[in-house]
């Protein structure tokens, strides 16, 4: 690590230092060479991870030289306002902002920008979401003639996505696959799909990962460079790293071996979608000479929430073993609630939820978590009733169906290839195009002069737009789009929904102005990325609202009172765990249930229902072993008979 060139009397006066404690300090301090950071949740991982950035800012790093991979995008942006803070006014904005930071997608995304050509792409290639991904299973079916309904679409895309986090090719998945029926029959859909990929210029999600590693491999030359640039690299939430993030992570940092990785096993939740904990379990071989360090006082939650989350995490065997602590006084104990039917329990929160916000709680530190979507309905349903001011997480915001369009537009113009975007267009609004002519047309199919002379009104559409994102700030060219098409005409200004879609088009006017900045096309390309990339975490608005959402899309984020709602046998832990050969599936859920308790700062209600309407049957349930997991004495005693609940 180069000397600073300014002088310090010793590290430990040095501000940035200053509120860690003893554990923190250690590894901000601990200088070049592999780093592992043990974090338990809330014990301020990433402002450790963020004053080592800026420690080694301080000690002559250049910022260009580091690279933070976070989980979000909103991660992202909060660790480099961190960085700033921490160097303080001295430091130019500039040089904090020489600092890169994101998500291993839009690192992959970045990578493929500047060395299109090495990965066979146009420098304006689309990034497809995962609808848009389907839709292209979906027609890779259709050419092949296979029945959809023998070959599910979503389940080809969830086997294609999982391999290919794997980091393994096409040409891989074919020599593994035996001559096998349904392995050979992926493989025909696979290179059918890629072959539709490759005609729309575009990469779907996984692509982002694995073209680079692909890249590095053949290029060598290019890696180089890239190590070069990036000689520090500091990596938030390792254990949700799947296999694809952990190979391109070590192909980056293999030179200059500076790798610091930040992460806990007992937050590992994302196994569904590939993430591999057992890559923190990796790290000490991988990198032999690695310090590690264990940090385990939490700064968030309190005793009787951190006593609960211990207790319960204990019973899992595959994790390192931690035990959080707080110097935080014992605090409020957890209410549990046991209601006789689901929307007996709604009700409960939404009236307690009522009663926090008139006692003078602020309606943003109020949290709902819930194990799965459809929990949400009845949960909406009663806070409405309330009057409880609220938000559903999970409904991203560009994915609504208007700002799709627009953005459909836009990616149209700079990748003219993408038939998908084009399709989703060309007739919206209406402009008389039918699908047969639509067809004919993205299909390359000779159209009769009736169909031309509709279609000569669109391409003239087009090249005008096209024109104007190639010289304009990329709100100037929505507004445009806007304005040209009459897209707003399609909605109902007297109807609350009319009115709702309207908001959100002029609200993504609004934020593309954080685009305008950059060199067209540039911003609208760093718009569309930002459109594909985003999180339903980034998509949390501090807003003065409750928020409702499932616990995966409450991971990061912290509230004053938390819920946990449908605490019951087979829903939480999810039946799916019963069926599971081994311990592995209960010991994620009950990883999920531990990541849950420790979003709270103060108090935890948890509950459960005795009936619960499941998959169109009324169901009787049992309370979840998890509640059984912690100690009784940690129970708000509501005069009821919760020692026999917790015991059940």
């Amino acid at each position: 690590m180069p000397k600073s060139k300014k002088s310090h009397k010793n590290q430990v006066e040095n501000p940035i230092l200053k509120g860690l404690n003893s554990v923190q300090k250690m590894a901000v301090l601990a200088g070049n060479g592999p780093v592992l950071i043990v974090a338990g949740a809330g014990s301020g991982k990433t402002r450790v991870l963020a004053s080592r950035a800026a420690y080694l800012i301080s000690q002559g790093v250049k910022p260009e030289n580091i690279l933070a991979l976070t989980f979000t995008n909103k991660a992202a942006r909060e660790m480099k306002e961190r960085i700033q803070r921490l160097l303080g006014a001295e430091s130019r904005k500039s040089e904090t902002d020489s600092v890169w930071a994101g998500t291993f997608h839009s690192l992959g995304a970045k990578i493929l920008r500047e060395k299109h050509k090495y990965a066979g792409l146009s420098r304006n290639f689309s990034i497809l979401d995962e609808e848009d991904s389907l839709d292209l299973f979906k027609e890779s079916l259709r050419i092949l003639e296979i029945d959809p309904k023998q070959f599910q679409p979503v389940r080809i895309q969830n086997i294609v996505s999982l391999k290919k986090g794997e980091a393994k090719t096409l040409e891989d998945f074919k020599k593994e696959s035996k001559e096998e029926f349904f392995p050979e029959k992926i493989a025909q859909i696979w290179e059918v799909y890629e072959n539709l990929l490759a005609k729309v210029q575009g990469v779907d999600f996984d692509d982002l990962l694995l073209k680079p590693i692909i890249m590095f491999q053949k290029y060598p030359e290019v890696l180089k460079e890239y190590r070069e640039k990036w000689r520090y690299i500091l990596i938030d939430e390792y254990q949700d790293t799947n296999f694809s993030q952990y190979v391109l992570s070590r192909l980056l940092a293999k030179e200059h071996k500076n790798i610091c990785a930040i992460g806990d096993i007992d937050q590992a939740i994302y196994s569904w979608r590939g993430a591999d904990f057992r890559n923190i379990l990796r790290f000490e071989k991988d990198w032999p000479d690695a310090k590690v360090f264990v940090l385990e006082e939490n700064y968030r939650s309190t005793k009787v929430i951190l006593d609960a989350a211990n207790a319960v995490i204990a019973q899992n065997k595959e994790r390192k073993d931690k035990n959080l602590f707080t110097q935080q006084p014992g605090g409020e104990k957890i209410e549990l609630f046991q209601a006789a039917s689901a929307e007996g329990e709604a009700e409960f929160i939404a009236a307690k939820a009522a009663e926090l916000i008139e006692g003078g709680a602020d309606p943003e530190q109020i949290a709902v978590l819930f194990r799965t979507n459809f929990q949400s309905r009845l949960l909406e349903e009663k806070f409405l009733n309330f009057g409880v001011p609220h938000q559903v997480i999970g409904v991203r915001f560009y994915n609504r169906r208007e700002i799709k369009d627009i953005l459909a537009y836009l990616k149209s113009v700079l990748n003219p290839e993408d038939f998908l975007s084009k399709g989703r267009i060309i007739n919206v609004p209406p402009r008389g195009i039918g699908k047969i002519s639509q067809a004919k047309y993205l299909g390359g199919v000779e159209l009769s002069a009736a169909e031309k002379s509709k279609i000569i009104f669109f391409e003239i559409l087009m090249e005008e737009i096209k024109e104007k994102v190639g010289k304009e700030p990329v709100s100037k060219a929505i507004d445009f789009i806007l304005e040209r098409t009459g897209y707003l005409k399609l909605f109902d200004q007297n109807s609350e929904e009319g009115m709702m879609r309207i908001g959100n088009v002029k609200e993504l006017a609004d934020l593309s102005k954080r685009f305008d900045k950059l060199e067209p096309p540039n911003g609208i390309l760093a718009l569309l990325e930002e459109a594909s990339l985003m999180s339903e975490q980034d998509a949390v608005k501090n807003e003065q609202r409750a928020s409702l959402m499932t616990i995966h899309s409450a991971k990061g984020l912290e509230f004053d009172y938390v819920f946990i709602a449908g605490l019951e046998e087979g829903l939480f832990p999810h039946v799916l765990s019963r069926i599971s050969p081994d311990e592995s599936s209960l010991e994620e859920e009950r990883r999920l249930f531990y990541v849950a308790l420790t979003r709270a700062r103060k108090k935890l209600f948890l509950t459960f229902s005795n009936f619960r309407h499941l998959f169109g049957a009324r169901q009787s349930n049992l309370p979840s072993k998890f509640i059984s997991e912690i100690p009784p004495h940690l129970f708000k005693s509501n005069g009821g008979d919760e020692e026999t609940i917790i015991k059940q």
